[in-house]
């Protein structure tokens, strides 16, 4: 049987659910009960726009549990980051209340995200598959260090993804929404989007391809616009390997990205 990945549309590190939705969950069956465990690893570096480099070193840990057209994500993750104290995980570079001149180190844990889904069932077997998420991200990170904003965030999306034979075509629109923070100035409330394929290579990888857009996270910096190929390794019917790689075409990107994922579902 051919295996078919592709990547949860969501912000790129938020992105630790790599398993395309079923049809049968996509339909909802009250029976059904899918899970899984998924161990992730993330650098970045790049400048931003600034005059020093920024280092980021993340290891997100997630739960997922499925049950007919609900599902339910946790995902808690250790954050390392050198620079500048200027540059948020998700967001990017933003302006600090305080601007920093020295490059420090600080490590802890980041925020912790919580993901509720809703699968519609399809009109027919030919329709779309079509996915709502709410993202609510927990402020766990500790601001002082420049983990994090400190405030609660939320993000709502929507994910449509079409079998076209054995390949597929996925797009995503979302919005993000903001807390207000004493630390960091300028957030702004931002939408989201991207569009992409995926297309099984033979019974055991996939590999694909997403364009990601971001508005500014900040009034100082500028939008994102990454392209970001990945491939997927299916080990055996519970584990699969996914990496990833981005490209970024304006300052507000990281000049080298890339991610790995290790999961197990049962």
């Amino acid at each position: 049987m051919t295996s078919l990945v592709v990547p949860s549309r969501i912000p790129l590190l938020l992105a630790c659910s790599f398993v395309l939705p079923s049809l049968t969950a996509a339909q909802g069956s009250p029976a059904t009960i899918d899970q899984a465990i998924t161990l992730g690893a993330y650098y970045a570096d790049g400048d931003y726009g600034e005059d020093a480099n920024t280092e980021i070193r993340y290891f997100p840990i997630s739960y997922e549990f499925n049950r007919g057209n609900w599902g339910f994500q946790l995902l808690a993750p250790h954050l390392e980051v050198t620079g500048l104290g200027n540059v948020l995980i998700n967001a990017g570079g933003v302006t600090r209340a305080v601007a920093g001149s020295e490059v420090t180190s600080s490590s802890g844990m980041g925020d912790s995200i919580a993901t509720l889904i809703y699968r519609l069932d399809p009109a027919s077997l030919e329709a779309p598959l079509v996915e709502m998420r709410l993202d609510v991200k927990v402020p766990t990170a500790d601001e002082a260090k420049s983990l994090g904003t400190g405030e609660v965030d939320y993000s709502l999306q929507v994910d449509v993804t079409k079998y076209v034979g054995n390949s597929a075509l996925f797009a995503t629109v979302g919005y993000n929404f903001r807390g207000e923070s004493d630390i960091f100035q300028g957030l702004e409330d931002s939408a989201f989007a991207q569009l992409g394929f995926a297309l099984p290579l033979n019974a055991r990888w996939s590999a694909g391809m997403f364009y990601d857009f971001r508005e500014p996270a900040s009034s100082f910096v500028e939008e994102t616009h990454e392209l970001v190929p990945y491939i997927n390794w299916q080990l055996s019917e519970r584990w699969s390997i996914t990496g990833q790689a981005s490209w970024g075409f304006t300052d507000a990107s990281a000049d080298l990205a890339v991610f790995g994922l290790l999961r197990y579902s049962w």
